[in-house]
């Protein structure tokens, strides 16, 4: 809905299409311009309520004979929307920020990580500028905490304290669940903390850039890191 109550187009076509958001028209273009999820890829759904980057994930494997397979997790309970999915797609009700990587793998195709991953948590909007680009900064630094693992360790976010890759969140499991090769996409709330996300992940993989989908409400100031190809160790 817009910000007068009116439904506004990417409201409409979502509706229109069965996607169970306007969300869904982020990761369509994010799809259309990058390619990240191929016929057969593995993908993993950080904060996948209410489920239209599942559909559209599952929607861009192929056909079920192509394969593949999308894994949503959410602190709620996400039920897998009937509509642009199959049983490829499973959700599951977790914590991220204390989610082990070993579980996270033992839900990947045959235990071997993900071939992409897609984070688009936020945290509840308390309308404190700063205290809102922190936790989504922090939500961010988990999804690449899982993805790469100790790979990002070394590299500290701000300057009063905030957590690091390798602080209590981190789990035993150094290993991250993004196969090398595979691409990773993190949602941010713009704040000077991103300038130096983008530093930690280049050196990672082959490609990081950023995006602001046209899909994105005037008044957010979401914006998304798109990290392709991770480099082998």
């Amino acid at each position: 809905m817009s910000r007068a109550g009116a439904p506004d187009f990417f409201y409409r076509e979502a509706q229109r299409l069965g996607y169970v958001a306007r969300s869904a028209f982020k990761l369509l273009q994010i799809q259309n311009q990058y390619k990240l999820i191929k016929p057969g890829s593995s993908v993993l759904d950080l904060g996948c309520a209410p489920g239209a980057w599942l559909q559209v994930a599952c929607q861009s494997l192929g056909p079920v004979t192509n394969g593949g397979a999308v894994v949503g997790i959410d602190i709620k309970k996400v039920k897998v929307p009937s509509l642009h999915c199959d049983a490829r797609v499973q959700t599951f009700s977790a914590d991220v920020l204390n989610l082990p990587k070993t579980q996270l793998r033992a839900v990947s195709p045959k235990q071997k990580g993900f071939s992409a991953i897609l984070s688009d948590m936020c945290p509840s909007v308390s309308g404190i500028t700063t205290k809102d680009a922190a936790l989504s900064t922090e939500l961010g630094m988990r999804a690449l905490d899982l993805a790469v693992g100790h790979a990002a360790s070394p590299h500290p976010v701000g300057d009063q304290g905030e957590r690091h890759l390798n602080d209590s969140n981190s789990d035993p499991d150094e290993n991250g669940v993004l196969k090398p090769g595979g691409h990773l996409v993190i949602k941010l709330l713009e704040s000077e903390d991103v300038k130096e996300f983008s530093q930690i992940c280049k050196p990672l993989f082959r490609k990081a850039s950023w995006l602001r989908p046209k899909a994105t409400r005037s008044s957010s100031r979401e914006i998304y890191l798109i990290c392709q190809d991770l480099l082998s160790k």
